[in-house]
């Protein structure tokens, strides 16, 4: 394979290739005063508005002064910079002040941050100035030496704590405990990795013509990847589509995240074979053709991953997760449908510059749709909560299924609401949203609820309190009722509820307390019995000195009584 490497005088970088010997020390006094003020928030004032205001407004300011300052013109990064901080200030501050009244702001104080590693790329290449003239090399370029220049800042951060933690240990060796004692103040900790983490960034930045030759190395090496990475991928669509994509149907937990994430693999490893410039790709003519087969797979990708998700929210409906997650699929499609138009202007010869174009339009206007969904503006929680009563009303999940923990605990204020309105009604769904209202803590469902078949449990009562304690509990441990199992009231016995779980090989007892949480026994085994089947009639409790459980006849474990 060959391929010419420029040399570091070639790369763009505007005066970021001077060397500033003021750059360090000023980056150590800015970091170290963020790291101070960012530690001493968050153990002062935890969880306060204000503090995690300030907090943040303190570390993006810092972040955004360290990769954008120049002496030529501070007082346009020092602008930048406030003003960064001042956005993600009002983010958090947001996100704090909600509190559990908006459902998921964590996705939308990450959504900030996405911005903020977008916006500060394009600064730097003076897009709000040049806006779609400014030449992709310059974001090319300052994208992957922000990344470089992070890393090596972090890693030189990290590099001098453990080397701090040695000296203290040696220093220990002769009762000197300077060191250990600085660390457990209220302020040194922050401050010292705060400007650690500065100097090696001022450092790292004073040399952008040895990184960008150097970003240019590592490129190459990661291009090796993409030939059997595409390969791999090719593979994958063919066999996905001569399925019939039963792959989507039968494995619609996990089937989203890793197609989105071979959907960024490809979005990666072709830009690191298409460069900055035609002058920078490479001429090997396997390597072109595997950047083709990365940049027409990313649309197909993320189009199954819509169906994969299509299929989740058919089977359980809308929640602010998986609204998310649709955001994050939709930029996704813009970015391989956007990849797919750039192949059909371009053709052979010329669609890696179509791509680049597209590159900065799409990473423009993915700043702004991340920048508007940071703010809660759209409460997810409330779309989710809507469309979950509708599926209830329209009988598309029956009561027994439906996910009222959900509305309780993940879907805000909005869920709570719905699910009073539930409360307020009558039936079974009434009390069973009551029960859950009236909770002072989560019931510990996990993930197995979702592979949980309801059919499998038959109920020998008719009280719909206990119904609704026993299917969340059964939905919690699936293998209590493998693979199917009777649940009969046993009765009360002082101040718990007792169920008997009865199956074919076992049978569970368990003893609910008044806030429908169970105690949990271990299993009590049974001798095997030829059938699997079991219906309600075929359970019974028979007297004989105690009570015990028989099925078909048969006794199932050991009296109970």
């Amino acid at each position: 394979m060959s391929q010419r490497i420029k040399p570091a005088t070639e790369a763009p970088g505007h005066d970021g290739l001077q060397d500033w010997p003021l750059r360090p020390w000023l980056y150590a006094l800015i970091g170290g005063g963020a790291g101070l003020a960012v530690h001493l928030l968050f153990n002062g004032g935890a969880g306060s508005r204000a503090g995690s205001a300030i907090a943040a407004f303190a570390f993006f300011a810092a972040l955004g002064l360290g990769f954008t300052l120049r002496p030529d013109r501070p007082r346009d990064s020092i602008i930048f910079s406030l003003g960064l901080g001042t956005v993600m200030a009002g983010i958090a501050f947001l996100a704090i002040d909600a509190g559990d009244r908006l459902a998921g702001e964590e996705f939308g104080f990450a959504a900030g941050v996405f911005f903020s590693l977008l916006a500060i790329p394009l600064f730097q290449s003076d897009f709000h100035r040049r806006r779609w003239a400014t030449p992709y090399r310059e974001t090319h370029f300052h994208v992957w030496t922000d990344a470089v220049s992070a890393g090596g800042a972090l890693a030189f951060m990290l590099l001098s704590f453990a080397l701090i933690w040695l000296l203290d240990a040696l220093f220990i060796l002769v009762g000197i405990e300077l060191i250990g004692q600085l660390f457990r103040t209220d302020w040194f900790a922050g401050l010292f990795l705060g400007a650690t983490f500065g100097a090696g960034l001022g450092v790292l930045r004073n040399q952008l013509a040895i990184i960008g030759t150097l970003q240019r190395v590592v490129m190459l090496v990661l291009s090796l990847l993409a030939v059997p990475f595409a390969a791999a991928i090719l593979v994958f669509v063919v066999m996905l589509v001569f399925s019939g994509g039963d792959a989507l149907w039968n494995a619609t937990d996990s089937a989203t995240p890793v197609l989105l994430a071979c959907a960024i693999g490809c979005f990666v490893l072709v830009n690191v074979v298409v460069r900055d410039d035609d002058d920078s790709r490479s001429g090997n003519v396997v390597m072109q053709a595997a950047a083709l087969v990365l940049a027409a797979a990313i649309f197909p990708l993320t189009v199954f991953a819509a169906v994969s998700m299509g299929i989740r929210i058919g089977q359980h409906g809308l929640s602010p997760e998986r609204l998310w997650a649709l955001v994050a699929i939709a930029i996704a499609t813009a970015y391989g449908l956007a990849y797919w138009v750039a192949m059909a202007r371009g053709r052979l010869a010329g669609w890696a510059h179509h791509l680049r174009r597209a590159n900065l339009h799409l990473a423009a206007g993915s700043c702004l749709v991340a920048l508007v969904l940071a703010f809660p503006w759209l409460d997810f929680g409330r779309i989710s909560a809507k469309n979950q009563l509708a599926r209830l009303d329209r009988g598309e999940v029956s009561v027994a299924d439906f996910d009222f923990e959900a509305l309780r605990w993940d879907f805000g204020e909005a869920g709570r609401r719905a699910l009073a309105r539930i409360a307020a009604g009558e039936g079974e769904a009434a009390q069973l949203a009551a029960e859950v209202q009236a909770r002072a803590e989560r019931y510990p469902v996990t993930d197995r609820r979702r592979s949980f078949d309801p059919g499998a449990l038959a109920l020998s009562f008719e009280d719909a309190r206990l119904r609704g304690w026993v299917r969340s509990h059964v939905a919690a441990n699936p293998w209590q009722c493998s693979p199917a199992c009777v649940a009969i009231d046993l009765g009360q016995e002082g101040d718990r509820r007792r169920v008997a779980l009865v199956s074919a090989r076992s049978r569970e007892l368990v003893a609910f307390r008044d806030d429908g949480l169970a105690d949990l026994p271990a299993p009590v085994p049974a001798p095997p019995t030829p059938d699997t089947a079991i219906a309600p009639g075929d359970v019974e409790v028979r007297s004989f000195e105690g009570r015990q459980i028989f099925v078909n006849g048969r006794p199932v474990g050991e009296p109970f009584e």
